[in-house]
């Protein structure tokens, strides 16, 4: 059996709503920092190797409209 035991001082909302997982997110904020910036730079399609598409997916995705025009 779980022990659901939670201090006095920290209560706890288990159904959960909008309000508390905000308040989640932003305990969570200074554990979770993100650099300032992030540079993707290119890979030359010499480096990029082994990837195989069956047929049937390839065919499927030549005959998709590209971005619905």
């Amino acid at each position: 059996m779980t022990n659901l035991k939670v201090p006095a001082a920290a209560p706890v909302d288990l159904e959960g709503d909008l309000a508390s997982l905000r308040g989640d997110c932003a305990r969570m904020v200074p554990h979770w920092a993100a650099p300032d910036r992030i540079t993707a730079r290119p890979v030359s399609p010499s480096l990029i190797h082994g990837v195989t598409v069956p047929p049937k997916s390839a065919r499927l995705l030549d005959a998709m409209s590209d971005y619905g025009d």
